[in-house]
């Protein structure tokens, strides 16, 4: 299968093209390259570099490639902007999916699948929430992620296309990006290894659900690759389980300090100290994945203390 991915030069897309490419399907990526890297795809990908509400260069990418597939990975992705400055969220999140929409309906893509997100979705949840836990989405992102998901219903209505829902937890691992506001493990990772101070915002007990990247690309390959009986499908991708932000910075500066020790380094890592809270933060998320399980036959593979010691690895090479 050919497949369309947009984001594809960032933190998840690139995962999920070399799991595609590891199957055997040919892949392209969509990329305005705002938070993505060229580095981070195999150089024969080819790399459309446009912004997903550009109509014209959309048009070309599809044009050009004729995807048989669609993974739309590109969004804001940052909570408190989306609250600070809604309309910019819903410009990217909701026009720029249509955009990638209509396109695909257009030239008969066969699958649509979409990065949608479980914690924001659901609102707080202290229990594993499936599918079919009422949306309560407190911030504009996780209102945007829900219209998403609303228009895919539509299409698959309207124009008979196949589309996947993943609802995805907190994802991270190798090349997520440290900067602006993205995921704590990469900021804590880089932050630590250099031997600066990081900051908890509030007290820390935000509990999460934490997803490996390759866990989360192997689910992306499953929603293309499964027979599917329902035109749209909607699956939670995470862990069932929960680390709060106290835990997780525990364990990144445990095995910041482990490899900067192993590699001959006299940094010592301090303590984090706490800020304050931040807008839009909810403070129990946790997804149930056993409806993934049962149809896609998906199940994370990655715990929480071997994803954080290969992320760390990850970043220390990278900072080196």
């Amino acid at each position: 299968m050919r497949v369309l991915v947009t984001g594809g030069a960032g933190f998840i897309g690139s995962h999920i093209i070399d799991a595609l490419l590891a199957a055997g399907h040919e892949c392209a990526a969509l990329d305005d390259l705002s938070s993505g890297s060229r580095d981070n795809l195999p150089a024969d990908v080819p790399l459309f570099e446009t912004d997903i509400r550009d109509p014209d260069g959309v048009a070309k990418a599809f044009a050009e490639f004729q995807p048989q597939g669609v993974c739309h990975q590109a969004a804001q992705l940052s909570v408190s902007r989306s609250v600070a400055d809604p309309m910019f969220d819903a410009q990217i999140n909701i026009l720029g999916l249509l955009n990638v929409l209509q396109h695909a309906q257009q030239h008969k893509a066969e699958r649509f699948v979409f990065a949608s997100s479980g914690g924001v979705l659901y609102g707080d949840v202290t229990e594993p929430s499936p599918e079919e836990t009422p949306p309560n989405p407190i911030s504009p992102y996780g209102v945007t992620k829900l219209t998403g998901e609303l228009y895919l219903r539509f299409f698959v209505r309207e124009h008979g296309m196949q589309a996947v829902a993943l609802r995805y937890s907190n994802v991270y691992g190798p090349r997520q990006n440290p900067h602006g506001e993205a995921g704590v493990v990469a900021i804590f990772c880089e932050r630590m290894l250099a031997g600066e101070p990081t900051r908890i915002n509030g007290d820390g007990k935000y509990d999460r659900d934490y997803v490996f990247c390759t866990d989360v690309a192997r689910a992306n390959l499953l929603a293309f690759t499964t027979d599917l009986t329902e035109g749209f499908s909607a699956y939670n991708v995470g862990t069932a389980t929960t680390t709060d932000v106290n835990q997780l910075a525990t364990g990144v500066r445990r095995e910041c300090q482990q490899w900067l020790q192993e590699h001959g380094s006299d940094i010592v890592v301090p303590e984090p100290d706490h800020g304050p809270e931040r807008p839009g933060d909810l403070r129990s998320n946790v997804l149930d994945f056993s409806k993934a399980t049962r149809e896609l036959g998906w199940s994370p593979q990655v715990a929480v203390d071997e994803g954080l010691a290969r992320a760390v690895a990850w970043f220390g090479e990278h900072q080196a």
